[in-house]
This record gives structure tokens, sequence and C-alpha cells, in this order.
């Protein structure tokens, strides 16, 4: 027998040499993240619209328009001009909203803020009522009607009762927690066993709270003795939340519905970010089908997250009833809810942010009335801006081209290092 000959023994596989030409993706830095994610893209979207505001309030104004006849003349009189108009539209803005230096005493210069404070805290609730739904995959434009029923119902308990003090204010404030809640969890029991969109949902019910209200504000039961107009009677003190800063001399308007909202916040923040319902919720939002084969239940999840939302802007309804008009009218949710889309999309649909959003908002209703006045600009520039702000929101791109801001999602590749090079070579 001849002897077998040696299997030839094959050398070991090594590893491709690297690419010079090709680096690993670089992590995003923080700064990165903050400069070209949502803070970032909604700090240009906010820059970029008051520019073409300012613009806006240039071009209507009539120094500027007269300057502009002889621009070529002497094209500093125009820009002098366009400058001195948006400068003082918005200090004026600025002095309405925030501080006013002119006030003889420290509670005249502070009460802007205090405006705005109270104009934002509907605002904030109502926002959060659009946020939530969105995190889930849901198109909450339902919140005015939510509010409408939140305040009905909580006007209700306020002026048809007479109960003790801290009790009455408990069942006024669970009151309009539960009629909005029924409104908004309507919407998600609807979709979740018919399919029927959210949106076309949120709509009708929107038409049905608006008329409703007007129809009960007809009624013996709701409307005020004695009047023709459909408004209610006045809640007594016990139904009211009080005020933050009481006192007959400051008469200031912010009351601890400013209080309840920042709550509201805080319990949103850690029921989407930190709870089992929040992860199942954003699953949900991320990939219904997905989130199904794992075995949640989705239709559950539309119901929860619509009735927490109804349950948020009903509590805006009970900020305006009881804190802030102190009776129920056919005009008691104002445009709240329809401005609440803006403020989420402005807040990224995240809790604090649309916080931020609110009092942003807040900050232009508060004080395009002392801009009017000051200076004779039209208050609607202030609704051209918030039109601009949801334009530059929904183009990103735009955004980041505008500032040339960084986009965390396509980060800069790491540049190869003179060793890898060389081993490549090699």
């Amino acid at each position: 027998m001849s002897a077998e000959k040696p299997k030839a023994v094959k050398p070991a596989a090594t590893a491709a040499p690297a690419n010079p030409q090709m680096g690993e993706h670089a992590k995003p830095s923080l700064a990165t993240r903050l400069a070209g994610g949502g803070f970032g893209l909604s700090l240009g979207a906010l820059i970029a619209a008051l520019f073409l505001g300012g613009l806006l309030i240039a071009a209507t104004d009539p120094a500027t328009q007269k300057a502009a006849g002889y621009f070529f003349a002497r094209p500093t009189d125009t820009l002098s001009a366009a400058w001195k108009a948006a400068a003082g539209a918005y200090k004026a803005m600025f002095e309405g909203a925030i501080f006013n230096p002119k006030g003889k005493t420290f509670a005249d210069q502070i009460r802007p803020l205090t405006e705005t404070l109270t104009v934002a805290t509907p605002l904030i609730l109502a926002g959060l009522a659009v946020a939530l739904p969105f995190r889930a995959g849901l198109f909450n434009i339902g919140a005015q009607g939510q509010i409408i029923l939140g305040a009905l119902v909580s006007g209700y308990v306020g002026f048809a009762y007479n109960l003790p003090l801290a009790l009455h204010l408990v069942l006024v404030i669970i009151g309009g927690i539960i009629g909005g809640a029924i409104w908004g969890g309507l919407v998600g029991l609807l979709k979740a066993k018919t399919g029927a969109h959210e949106v076309i949902l949120s709509i009708m019910l929107n038409y049905i709270a608006a008329n409703l209200i007007l129809l009960l504000l007809k009624t013996p039961t709701f409307q005020r003795e004695g009047s023709s107009n459909p408004i209610s009677p006045i809640l007594p003190d016990s139904a009211l939340l009080p005020r933050i800063f009481p006192g007959s001399d400051l008469n200031f308007r912010l009351h601890w519905g400013f209080v309840l909202a920042i709550i509201a916040v805080i319990f949103a923040s850690w029921l989407i970010e930190r709870s089992t319902i929040g992860f199942r919720l954003r699953a949900v939002g991320a990939n219904p089908n997905a989130a199904r084969t794992a075995g949640i239940n989705v239709a559950n999840g539309y119901i929860i997250v619509m009735a927490i939302a109804g349950a948020l802007a009903g509590l805006a309804g009970v900020a305006q009833v009881a804190g802030t008009e102190k009776t129920l009218t056919t005009g008691i949710a104002a445009s709240f809810g329809f401005d609440a889309i803006t403020v989420a999309l402005l807040g990224r649909a995240k809790p604090w942010g649309t916080f931020f959003a609110a009092l942003l908002y807040g900050a232009f209703r508060a004080g395009g009335v002392m801009m009017q006045a000051t200076t004779g600009t039209n208050i609607d520039i202030v609704a051209v801006v918030q039109a601009l702000i949801v334009l530059f929101i929904a183009a990103p791109p735009l955004v980041r081209t505008i500032f040339r801001l960084p986009d965390p999602a396509n980060p800069r590749k790491k540049k190869a290092s003179k060793n890898n090079s060389l081993q490549g070579a090699q």
C-alpha cells in the first residue's frame, strides 16, 4: 500500500484589506443632534418665519412704501424705514408678551408675561392632546370638539350644583376630563371597530360638538336666566380655579390651570417615554403590523391613546370655563383646538417640546394685541408668521439648506487613518 498523500492545508483566510476610500460612519455628536434634530429645525423654522414676517411688515408699512418710491436715489432710506417698521413691531410684541419696561410698577411690567401664560395654558393641554396620538400613528384634529365637551360638562357641574369649596372644584375638573375622554375615546373606538379614518371622525365630531353647545345654551337648563344670548350662568367661586397671584390690586388672570398644564406635561412625558403603555403606543405608531405580530392589541391602543388625548383636551376646556372665562359660551374653545395642531408640530410631538411651542404661541397671541395698538401693524401678521412656521416645519430639508444644519440621520464618514491606508496598499 502506497502512503497517502497529505492533504494540502489551505492558508487561513485573511481579512480583506480596508478600502482607504471608504470610512466608517461617525456617530453624530450631541451638538449635531441638537442642531440638526428637532430643536434645531424648530428654531430654524421660527427664525425664518420671523424674518419673512418682518419683510411683510415692512412691505405694508406706509413709511417704507413712501421711501421705496425713490429707492434708487436713496436706497438707505427704504432700508432704514423697513428696519424701523419690523423692529418696532417685534419690540411692541415683546413688550406685550414678556416684559413692558414702561409699566409704572413691577406688577404692570410683568403683566404681559402672565397674560402669555394664561393664553398658553389651554394651548399646552390641547397640544398634548394632538401630540400623543401622533406618537401612536394617529392624527387627532378633534381637539376643538374635545375642548368643547370638556368645557360643557365641567361648566354644567360648576353652575348647576352648590357644593363645598374643595369638592366642587374637584368634580368640575373630573367632569371636564371625563367629557373630553368620552369624545376622544369615541374616535378611537370607531377607528378600532370599523376602520374609519380618525381625521374624518374627528372633523365630524368637531361639528357635532360646536352645534351641541349652541343647542344646549338655548335651553333653560344651560341659558342664563334673563338673557336671550347663548350664555350660561356665571360659575360660583367654589367651582373656579384659584388665581396664582391673588389680589384685587394685581388683577392678574393667571390661574392654577397653568400648574395643571405643567403636571399634564410631566404625566404625558412619563406615559409616552417611560411606561409600558407608552412603549406599546410607540410601537403601534412605528409599525402597526409588526406590533400586532408581537402580540400588542392595536385596536385597544387606538382607544386608549384617543381617550387620554380627549381627557387632556377636556382639561383645556376646564381651564377655559373654570379659569379664564368663568362662564360657558359658544366661543369657549376659541381656535385653541386648531392651533394645537401647529403647536404639536412645532414641538415635534414631544411633551416638553409642545410645552415650549405653546408658550411661544401664547406670546404671539398676547403680544399681537400690543403690536397692533402701538404700531398699527395688522394683527393678522401673527397668523401669517404662524402659518410660515408650519410651512418650514413641514420642509426640514429646506430649513437645513437655509441654515446649513447637519442631518443626524446621515452623519459624515470618518476619514480613513494613515495606517489603514498603508495596510490597504500592502
